[in-house]
């Protein structure tokens, strides 16, 4: 009798193993404290690099201002973009729209396994695809984009579901950029219809359509998009999450873009800037090889960054704590131009040598040292958008300042009204006398709304000048965070308002080179600092000829320095709140590294 109680026991023990397993998944509501205090999965925070990819229709065009970005070419022609319009009218006729494109969107060189082998190669732990643009086309065989898919026009192929197989092949974490809304959908035209009428868009397009594509391919990854004029409560966003993460489970990760009402969800997206110092939760700044996501063949090539460049903006993003998304932007056949494959694979090279001081690495009690630097010239004049970039390098992309110094002629003898227009703060100076004064912060625009940032503000004043006369002229500027603008115009009864051009701006009292002396500055970080497995590593972005250098507290005594790559402990000693390290035996060509290098420090 006691055997067969046993024996019943244990079968009823099994079957309550069956319906709740000593692993059940928790089940998150919707409900955002309970959707934020899900754990962030270990991949993600230790993967420190992605791999975005901008493809679709406008990548047959490939074309925007040199600071734009080429995936918002639609946007450009439904705003009159002059660029753009005139460009389509140029090369295709007038009656040429951009549905027309879509069947010259071939991906005939399309290979996912050479992609997926040299993001690989890049040193990329994941791969983030955009699946649908804000144009609604569809990069899969959705139902709910009838003949605006890449299996109904175009490629005739499913290129999310040939991708996503390559990738996980490869070992990589895939992942899905999706845009929640879109320009020309006849339910709700974003930025052109009301914004609370989104209502019918959302529940009869956007939420089916979505839940098609991440059931169809499972991506760990979620990187949602435009969300910005609208609630997250309009857009459904926390019963979206809270159904993905039950559907795939605890190495399921999402974005921070999900609208107004869900701060504090998702890892951290800052898009073209210096980074951030955030560690409450993980971060990956995004943004492309160039200026543009998607390609723009009318960038030049000082807007690429430079390997070294590339190198450098990723080991500060992992020493403050974060990572880094760098973006490609195929070409319309399918194939990744060879300079953007260039970067990569000098990025994965440099990482090869020194991962241990990258992946699964955490922030230090120190991130790194920096140090001011400058970059002086002549600019013509001050007529400048740089948006989410840097003047020049070394100057970094935010917390910048900017001096010009000269002199202005005025044409006629009349009163003069200036107007600075700036994001963020910019004062003006004539023969010393102050007359705008507009030095305070500009409004901070949505992350990924690069494109419709217009956040300067302006300030004007009048003064009477007299004509052939030069005047002092002092401009001074400073940026923040975000976008970055500066521009003086100036107008007058007998000139329309314009900017302030060349010929009428000199150098010096009496030469006769047209512009103004410019200076910028900045700090810039040349060592950075991370820990991991119980060492410290000291990356430094100049290489030390004789001697490494580091402000750091005293080391104990037996503590290790090595250099990766290279065989062989090094001396140090500790003198005046420095740590000194001796590299004068080290040849240079001995060094495997040439951009960046990573000294190990063990038994700090």
């Amino acid at each position: 009798m006691k055997r067969k109680l046993l024996i019943a026991s244990v079968c009823v023990s099994l079957s309550l193993l069956l319906f709740f397993p000593l692993n059940a998944q928790k089940q998150y509501t919707a409900d955002w404290d309970d959707l934020k205090s899900r754990p962030y999965p270990q991949w993600f925070k230790d993967a420190k690099l992605g791999i975005f990819i901008h493809w679709g229709v406008y990548s047959v065009p490939a074309y925007s201002n040199k600071e734009d970005y080429g995936e918002w070419y639609l946007r450009g022609l439904m705003l009159g973009d002059s660029l753009r319009t005139s460009y389509m009218k140029t090369h295709y006729g007038e009656g040429f729209t951009y549905k027309d494109f879509a069947p010259e969107f071939k991906a005939r060189l399309f290979y996912p396994d050479e992609w997926a082998d040299l993001f690989k190669r890049a040193g990329a732990k994941y791969v983030v695809m955009v699946s649908k643009h804000h144009d609604g086309y569809a990069l899969w065989p959705s139902k709910y984009a009838p003949k605006w898919n890449s299996m109904e026009v175009g490629p005739n192929r499913d290129l999310v579901g040939e991708l996503t197989t390559s990738v996980k092949k490869a070992g990589l974490h895939m992942g899905l950029y999706y845009s929640l809304p879109e320009w020309n959908n006849p339910l709700h035209r974003w930025d052109t219809d009301p914004d609370r009428n989104i209502g019918p868009y959302v529940e009869k397009h956007m939420i089916p359509q979505f839940k098609e594509l991440i059931s169809t391919y499972k991506p760990d990854l979620i990187f949602a998009d435009g969300e910005w004029n609208n609630s997250a409560e309009e857009w459904h966003s926390a019963e979206l999450i809270s159904w993905y993460f039950n559907l795939m489970g605890d190495d399921a990760v999402v974005n921070d873009r999900w609208g107004g009402g869900s701060q504090g969800m998702g890892f951290l997206t800052p898009e073209y800037s210096a980074g951030i110092k955030e560690t409450d939760r993980p971060w990956a700044e995004v943004r492309g090889l160039g200026r543009s996501f998607a390609l723009n063949r009318f960038e030049k090539l000082d807007a690429y960054m430079t390997g070294e460049e590339l190198i450098h903006f990723f080991i500060k993003a992992v020493a403050n704590g974060g990572g880094v998304t760098i973006n490609v932007g195929p070409t319309a056949d399918g194939q990744i131009p060879l300079l953007q494959q260039d970067r990569l694979i000098q990025l994965g090279n440099w990482i090869e040598i020194n991962e241990e001081a990258i992946y699964g690495s955490t922030t230090w009690k120190k991130t790194g040292e920096e140090k001011q630097v400058s970059l002086e010239r002549i600019d013509p004049n001050i007529d400048f958008n740089w948006v989410r970039n840097g003047p020049e390098s070394p100057i970094k992309e935010d917390d910048f300042t900017a001096i010009w110094t000269g002199f202005i002629m005025p044409e006629f003898s009349e009163n003069y009204e200036f107007e600075g227009q700036a994001d963020d703060g910019m004062r003006v100076w004539i023969n010393d006398e102050l007359i705008i004064n507009n030095w305070k912060n500009a409004p901070k625009g949505a992350n990924g709304f690069v494109m419709g940032n217009n956040t300067a503000v302006s300030e004007s004043s009048s003064i009477q000048l007299q004509a052939g006369k030069r005047y002092k002229l002092r401009v001074e500027y400073f940026e923040g965070k975000q976008n970055a603008s500066a521009r003086l115009f100036w107008s007058s009864s007998s000139l329309e308002k314009q900017i302030v051009r060349s010929s009428r701006l000199y150098t010096t009292t009496e030469g006769e080179i047209h512009g103004l002396n410019a200076v910028y500055s900045s700090m810039r970080q040349h060592i950075a600092y991370t820990q991991n497995n119980g060492n410290v590593y000291a990356i430094t972005m100049e290489w030390p000829d004789d001697q490494l250098d580091l402000t750091v507290d005293k080391p104990k005594s037996g503590a290790n320095v090595t250099l990766l790559g290279y065989d062989g402990e090094l001396d140090w000693r500790y003198k005046d709140g420095k740590m000194l390290v001796n590299t004068s035996d080290i040849k240079f060509s001995q060094v495997p590294g040439k951009n960046a290098w990573v000294f190990r420090i063990s038994n700090f």
